[in-house]
């Protein structure tokens, strides 16, 4: 295919690109409204509970060390990989380690949080974030 109607497939092709990839954003970002929705009422119910949060650590990649953040909050996964902070924040807590942060700490960027923690990994690694919000609150 050459000429205009290669030139007019490609247009058809990038618009339909651009539109999936809309739609993608879209769908994740519901996602993610939900998830902050469920992790807020999660907040509320901790808090009635007297469910403590706890200093929130971060593991260098592969388990190696463990650093500060001066976060609190609560635990998700049994590995202590993601948490919610006691700002309702969703955090990763995994971090490229170094001397320097085994004695100053470690800074963590909050991110969007799915409905799925580790969704696409290893079977058994994925957990679903109403699950894991109800075990910290002896629920699950």
């Amino acid at each position: 295919m050459t000429g205009p109607a290669a030139a007019d497939w490609r247009d058809q092709r990038r618009e339909a690109a651009a539109a999936h990839e809309a739609a993608l954003v879209a769908r994740q970002r519901a996602e993610s409204d939900r998830a902050r929705a469920l992790i807020h009422e999660f907040l509320v119910t901790a808090r009635e509970r007297g469910v403590a949060p706890e200093p929130l650590r971060a593991q260098g990649y592969g388990g190696r060390g463990s650093f500060r953040t001066g976060l609190a909050g609560w635990y998700l996964r049994r590995d202590r990989t993601v948490a919610v902070g006691t700002d309702g924040e969703f955090y990763v807590l995994t971090v490229p380690g170094s001397l320097t942060a085994r004695w100053r700490g470690v800074s963590v960027t909050p991110q969007d949080p799915p409905l799925v923690i580790g969704a696409g990994g290893k079977d058994g690694e994925s957990l679903d974030l109403p699950l894991a919000l109800a075990r910290v609150l002896g629920e699950g």
